[in-house]
């Protein structure tokens, strides 16, 4: 299918866009890191609170939590503002803050090595879980040959812009998501390459999975990948230790039952994805992503 070829203005409209965040990058990087991640915990709950995404993500935190008061959800509301903000702020600086000694700890680092030893893959998964960006560089730090997923912006100078960021701290190899990308990630695998990807996030047309006690659609693909290839769901988590640095934890394995039912045995693997998703979210609520509509649309229409 070819690609229609954007019009005048909305080329400038993206390049300009583009160039202010290299502009952004470069005033950024003149910082210590500790003060930009403080710059944007300021900035946070300044602006989001502005924004749609501030009555999404206060209408996901009362599904989540349905006993707590007003004041609790006003207090997790700003937090994970200031969780964002500082994300946000800080993805220019990643390399710097991956290569600064202790500031970002992995906890089962054992584990990596050892699937990078073993030369077979895994499927890596995890959610938006604080600044998530530390567990790509955490599997490719460990020497495990991966694929890491993720969704192209719409902005393809953006995009570039992206992509070097993450060149900077050593993550190069990418699947763009989508159907088109499923043969791509299935070759990878079937060379001997791990696979990583998000399951944490509304997919239309997935598996209608408990999450918080209400159905969530949440992608197969995943547990797909893991039965196709006979392989562990490898889980990971990013937490926010103090200011710019985290802990990066490599959960134990999910072992998925193959009883020869895959539409069964798929289902119940989700299930257990959206399991350990909402125990790692009950853990540290202010560090996951709430402005994503996670459950089904109709939810966010109800007046609350």
């Amino acid at each position: 299918m070819a690609h229609t070829r954007p019009s005048f203005l909305q080329d400038l409209a993206w390049r300009l866009q583009a160039a202010a965040y290299d502009g952004l990058t470069a005033v950024l990087r003149l910082f210590p890191v500790d003060r930009v991640s403080d710059f944007g915990a300021w900035l946070g709950p300044m602006i989001g609170p502005l924004t749609s995404l501030n009555q999404v993500a206060e209408t996901n935190l009362r599904i989540a939590f349905p006993e707590s008061s007003d004041a609790e959800i006003a207090r997790l509301l700003r937090a994970q503002w200031q969780e964002i903000g500082r994300t946000i702020v800080e993805y220019p600086l990643l390399d710097r803050i991956t290569a600064e000694p202790g500031r970002v700890e992995v906890v089962g680092e054992q584990r990596l090595a050892g699937i990078a030893a073993s030369g077979k893959p895994v499927v890596f998964i995890s959610g938006h879980f604080s600044n998530f960006e530390a567990m790509a560089w955490a599997i490719v730090h460990a020497g495990v040959p991966c694929q890491v997923t993720y969704r192209a912006t719409n902005n393809p100078y953006f995009d570039e812009s992206i992509r070097k960021a993450r060149y900077r701290y050593g993550v190069r190899r990418f699947a763009p998501k989508g159907l088109a990308s499923a043969r791509e990630l299935m070759r990878a695998m079937a060379r001997g390459e791990s696979v990583a990807l998000m399951n944490d996030q509304k997919y239309n047309g997935g598996i209608a999975a408990p999450l918080f006690g209400r159905t969530a659609h949440t992608a197969q693909g995943p547990t797909t990948y893991a039965l196709r290839f006979g392989v562990p769901l490898q889980p990971m988590s990013v937490q926010r230790t103090h200011r710019a640095r985290f802990r990066v934890v490599v959960h134990d394995p999910i072992e998925l039952a193959d009883t020869g039912d895959r539409e069964a045995d798929i289902e119940a693997g989700v299930r257990r994805v959206n399991a350990f998703m909402e125990a790692r979210i009950r853990e540290r609520p202010a560090e996951w992503f709430w402005v994503h509509k996670r459950w089904p649309n109709e939810v966010y229409k109800t007046p609350r």
